[in-house]
């Protein structure tokens, strides 16, 4: 009869080697799992020390200056000018502001549009711009016109202010961030003096 005294040894290397091969994924795994653990502490410890603020966009002031109505035509003008701040927060790392853009609405009708090309905000400052918006004849309809006159008697005149910009800035070596600053508010004013009243009309998070 033919000996199986081999079998055993031959399944013992096959055991063996299976082992071995569960060892190192094992290992492996283990390493992995570290390095996860040690990239998270660097992070955290990074954000803890930067202190990273997202930047963002706020009115801080506006002037009525001129607002005519021609009853016999239908027709609005207006001047206003209204300065929109960009903040960066960030004490190590400057901020770039993109794409901003803003429509001024008024009785629901787009009056103009405030552009500004890509600027930078240096660390831990702001940038403020002033947009004079000289409108054309604005036509009216008899809805609008009626809301424009309750508005001057009730001395409060409303605009819509709505749009945004994109902020780019580098956290040191966590890498760039994006992220999108949106404006949604509306600007009021007295009729009888044409000034701002203060309100929030800001991107910043509450």
């Amino acid at each position: 009869m033919p000996s199986n005294s081999k079998l055993p040894s031959s399944r013992s290397a096959r055991d063996g080697r299976r082992n071995a091969f569960v060892w190192c994924g094992v290992i492996i795994c283990t390493l992995l799992t570290l390095a996860v653990i040690i990239a998270g502490i660097v992070i955290f410890v990074g954000y803890l020390v930067m202190h990273p603020r997202v930047p963002y966009v706020s009115v801080v002031n506006a002037q009525l200056d001129r607002i005519q109505i021609d009853h016999f035509n239908g027709f609005l003008e207006i001047l206003v000018t209204i300065t929109i701040r960009a903040r960066n927060g960030n004490r190590l790392a400057h901020a770039t502001f993109l794409h901003s853009n803003y429509t001024l609405s008024f009785e629901g009708e787009d009056i103009a549009q405030l552009v500004a090309p890509a600027f930078e905000v240096t660390k831990n400052s702001s940038v403020d711009f002033n947009y004079e918006v000289q409108s054309s004849p604005i036509p009216l309809g008899p809805e609008q016109a009626d809301q424009v006159e309750a508005g001057f008697n009730k001395d409060l005149i409303t605009f819509g202010l709505k749009g945004g910009a994109r902020v780019r800035w580098k956290v040191g070596r966590l890498g760039p961030l994006e992220f999108s600053c949106h404006l949604d508010c509306r600007l009021h004013f007295h009729a009888s003096n044409l000034s701002y009243v203060p309100s929030s009309c800001t991107s910043k998070a509450k």
